[in-house]
């Protein structure tokens, strides 16, 4: 369980009891629950946005820890609210335990699950993931609803942690809703979305084939829920990126910036790269990566994924920032790319200034990395502000922009 600090545990768990409490007090709400380990913010948001087409939707804040965001979001319930939408996030062992005495859905969407939170003080390993994250398809009803993402293998192996109905999505024929023709550009996504009832044209306004699946786990909640395809459709197209999360910027000297340097672990890094590549361009395609965090026992080989992954793609250049990136480099080298092409730098600085000497107008920018290691400095430097940290690490959740030790040398 996320900590709290001592002063503030009287507050926290006063405000539980009454978030708890009031809970009883709106019966009328039908409660769906989202988790896993990527995917959870644009799938709440994804899912709020259909049923908003036809229902009073409350979701949990984009921004706050689950520890105290399930207890806010209950208190904020009022009798006109008929759709609860709650991001159920856990890092360490039983924390889902924690939530769920708190508040249980009736409806579960899983996402995806990777070795992210899986360091021995966390989660512990991949199946310490699995279980933890499982706990809420066990808290579900017999009557209850589990949307599960069939493309993942390890969300399949969770189907057993239920006796809830299942539906499965994906891009595989063999889900119940899949989607093909899948179309990306600057403006969008969009695909033909397969269900047992035919077959559907939808779009979104997010950004990348990765966002499908977040789209077609809204689609299964918004049937589940009795709307029609219209509905769905107008509630996926109003669907915007969220900054710095595969958000189309102007990028660095005339370039276009892919931001995607909020969060990183190594599905939605591929994703990444794939969507660098999807994207039509006339310049060069050019990924900066950052370190993923949290992956335990399983960083190296992670990170070593991802670079077999670059090395298939038709990316021009390959930055790696940060000491497990090395990892990424290597492979990247290993699967064919031009060792000329692939660069590994253990800090922001340096790959600015890689980039001050690659970087064109027109030129596709991706970057991407976790939270912690803030590569948002990049483009920082890139637009001529001075930038003397050179932490790979850093445990503040603010932007750089606005921190006062970014002009020190730290």
């Amino acid at each position: 369980m996320a900590e709290t600090q001592p002063w503030k545990q009287p507050f926290h768990q006063i405000r539980r009891f009454l978030a708890k409490l009031w809970l009883k007090f709106n019966p009328q709400i039908t409660i769906i629950g989202i988790t896993g380990s990527f995917g959870k913010t644009n799938t709440t948001r994804a899912i709020t946005s259909v049923l908003s087409e036809k229902f009073k939707t409350l979701q949990t804040d984009l921004n706050l820890d689950t520890v105290y965001n399930l207890p806010i979001t209950l208190l904020k319930l009022r009798p006109w609210h008929q759709k609860l939408i709650l991001e159920y996030g856990v890092d360490h062992q039983n924390e889902m335990d924690f939530h769920l005495s708190l508040v249980k859905p009736s409806i579960a969407v899983v996402t995806g699950i990777n070795p992210t939170h899986s360091d021995q003080e966390l989660l512990g390993s991949l199946a310490g993931v699995i279980k933890e994250k499982g706990k809420l398809l066990e808290a579900l009803p017999k009557d209850g609803l589990a949307i599960l993402n069939w493309d993942d293998e390890n969300v399949r192996q969770m189907a057993q942690q239920t006796k809830a109905k299942i539906i499965w999505y994906g891009t595989s024929s063999k889900a119940d809703f899949w989607a093909e023709k899948i179309k990306i550009n600057f403006s969008g996504t969009s695909f033909l979305l397969h269900e047992k009832d035919g077959i559907h044209q939808l779009q979104t306004g997010l950004v990348g084939r990765h966002f499908v699946h977040e789209c077609l786990a809204a689609a299964v909640v918004g049937r589940n829920q009795g709307l029609n395809w219209q509905e769905i459709n107008r509630g996926l197209a109003k669907l915007k990126p969220l900054p710095g999360r595969a958000s189309i910027e102007e990028g660095p000297k005339g370039s276009i910036l892919i931001n995607d340097a909020l969060r990183a672990n190594p599905a939605s890094t591929i994703a990444g790269l794939q969507l660098l590549v999807d994207l039509s361009t006339k310049g060069k395609r050019i990924a900066v990566l950052g370190e993923m965090g949290e992956l335990g026992a399983l960083a190296e080989e992670s990170h070593r994924e991802v670079g077999k992954k670059a090395a298939e793609l038709e990316i021009d250049f390959l930055i790696c920032v940060g000491p497990l990136q090395k990892y990424t480099a290597e492979e990247a080298i290993k699967g064919g790319m031009d060792k000329k092409k692939v660069f590994w730098v253990p800090e922001v600085n340096q790959a600015a200034a890689i980039l001050e000497k690659t970087l064109k107008p027109g030129d596709l920018f991706y970057l991407k990395g976790s939270l912690l290691r803030h590569l948002e400095r990049v483009k920082l430097i890139l637009e001529g502000k001075t930038v003397g940290c050179q932490l790979n690490l850093c445990h503040s959740y603010h932007q750089c922009d606005s921190c006062p030790n970014l002009k020190r040398r730290i």
